[in-house]
């Protein structure tokens, strides 16, 4: 496409960054330019009917161990260091950043501006400088475009600096590998370089907003948002494979968002514009809306594996990775919330996946229990889903459903939840999408339509009104009927052909939970740190 001139003041703006004898900006391309550029520079392909299939390199998941944040006095206290955050020192981070910036001298680079939150009050101009035009699409299709009036005048709140061909030199630059994500919220820079995968620009947003909008009283959530026709809006926390995505993409409710929101004194607010789907072995049966995405125009596949004959897709593949992902603009979907915003939740779902066959296909919490489990962030890992595990399942614990992007400790996120579930009398749910009659190799999956009626049941209502009995490990309320689902899959126990293993693997999970959660109890109140299970059960 022809070259434009970048407008003075935006130029100015880059060398105000320390950006020098660049070749040429491309600034806020749209998405059918973005795919010609794509194309020139050989950076994918685009598969039939229209999706644009990149290939990630060596990295086809996050880094976690490569994100760093500089600590600096304005932060310092405020983050949680115990945590999975890292400090890096200021002036390694001048270093990198000078060095960086040298990479980029004689390059063509891409400049997306954009919003982070649909809440006008408390969203975040963001810049995002990359190195390749697909990186550059994924970030206009995950953030929010601005309207044309706003770029007229848009100066950046933060700035993203993305150059995946770039490698750090551990020795010189005090990273622990050649990939890093380096975060300064003193100087509103964020640098990534080393790894392709473009989650890394997604979810360094996220962190920068689980730093910035806690200290507003807004409490930031890896959570995906629906709103039924009356008005009535449900939240979903989980961690991959828990099925987060697919509850929430409900062709009944309108969805607001499928991954990041806030939720102030105003009600709920989508951080992004876009959604970021696992597609690995998605069905058009079960998943029909998520897969028509993946089959259209401005979406982008990660590792993805096509026929280069024919461009057809092959989602069943994981040669590449289990981690294949689809990045689409949410108004690909036919019901979903234009502004990205809700009122207040009527109901929490925080999904699990118990590999161990011990949870309940679902459970009502109290708003103690609530922050136990939200500080909890079960979930269990089996064979298949991440190399280098083995054949027995593995309890997993991410705080908030999120550890590495709570950028505080996650109490300041707990007692947010806590009250603004009091405030607005919301009922929380703890559903266990998992296994059912036995551990992952012995008992089957639960079934995605038992799942999907126990949710239902619980956004009209009914289910707070069946009977219910308490957990006598796990002392949560576990209702015993339900429209649609078996009496005896509601009591896991009784799936169970030998009660008694049941009761042993019962406890074992509670003593991972009572492990878990006790370094972390720090500063809360003693009701919180008895909403667990019964340590005289353990």
């Amino acid at each position: 496409m022809p070259r434009e001139d970048v407008p003075e003041p935006k130029q100015q703006q880059l060398e105000t960054l320390g950006f020098s004898h660049i070749d040429h900006v491309y600034w806020n391309l749209p998405t059918a330019p973005l795919y010609e550029e794509i194309t020139r520079r050989n950076e994918g392909h685009i598969a039939a009917d229209g999706p644009a299939v990149m290939l990630t390199g060596d990295h086809t998941g996050r880094s976690p161990k490569d994100k760093f944040i500089v600590e600096e006095p304005g932060s310092k206290d405020l983050v949680w260091w115990e945590g999975d955050s890292k400090p890096f020192s200021p002036e390694r981070f001048a270093l990198m950043t000078h060095r960086i910036l040298a990479y980029m001298q004689n390059k063509e680079l891409f400049v997306q501006d954009c919003y982070a939150g649909a809440n006008p009050d408390y969203r975040l101009r963001i810049r995002v400088i990359t190195e390749k035009a697909w990186h550059n699409l994924f970030a206009r299709t995950m953030f929010i475009v601005p309207p044309a009036e706003d770029l007229a005048h848009y100066v950046p709140d933060y700035t993203i600096i993305h150059a995946p061909d770039f490698h750090a030199s551990p020795n010189i630059d005090g990273t622990y590998s050649e990939t890093f994500i380096l975060m300064n919220f003193a100087t509103k820079l964020i640098l990534i370089g080393g790894t392709g995968y473009a989650g890394e620009i997604k979810k360094s947003v996220f962190s920068l907003l689980n730093f910035i909008l806690p200290q507003k009283h807004v409490l930031s959530m890896h959570c995906s948002a629906n709103i039924g026709d009356d008005g009535d809006v449900a939240l979903f926390f989980g961690l991959s494979g828990t099925g987060k995505t697919t509850l929430s993409t409900d062709p009944n409710r309108l969805l607001i968002g499928d991954d990041e929101h806030g939720w102030s004194d105003n009600g709920i607010f989508n951080f992004e514009g876009g959604c970021y789907a696992k597609v690995i072995r998605l069905s058009q049966d079960s998943e029909p809306d998520i897969y028509s995405c993946t089959r259209r125009f401005g979406t982008i596949l990660e590792n993805v594996v096509m026929d280069p004959d024919t461009r057809q897709l092959n989602l069943d593949d994981d040669s590449l990775t289990e981690n294949t992902r689809a990045a689409y603009p949410i108004t690909h979907l036919d019901s979903f919330v234009p502004s990205g915003q809700g009122g207040h939740p009527k109901h929490i779902f925080m999904l699990t996946c118990d590999a161990f066959g011990v949870l309940p296909p679902i459970a009502q919490l109290t708003p103690e229990q609530a922050m136990y489990h939200f500080v909890s962030g079960y979930t269990a890992k089996v064979a298949g889903t991440e190399r280098g595990l083995g054949s027995e399942p593995e309890a997993t614990f991410s705080p908030c459903f999120g550890a590495p992007f709570m950028v505080m400790h996650p109490g300041v996120y707990a007692n947010l939840l806590r009250e603004r579930m009091l405030a607005n009398n919301a009922t929380c749910w703890l559903v266990n999408t998992g296994w059912s009659g036995g551990p992952y190799g012995v008992g089957e999956r639960m079934s995605i339509g038992h799942t999907r009626a126990l949710i239902n049941a619980a956004l009209n209502g009914s289910l707070e009104k069946a009977p219910m009995v308490e957990d006598p490990i796990f002392r949560f309320q576990v209702p015993t009927q339900c429209p649609g689902v078996p009496d005896h899959v509601l009591q896991p126990r009784q799936t169970w052909t030998d009660p008694a293993a049941y009761d042993v693997k019962a406890r074992q999970l509670a003593q991972s939970f009572h492990e878990h959660f006790k370094p972390l109890s720090y500063g809360m109140e003693e009701a919180v740190q008895e909403a667990g299970p019964r340590v005289d059960s353990i």
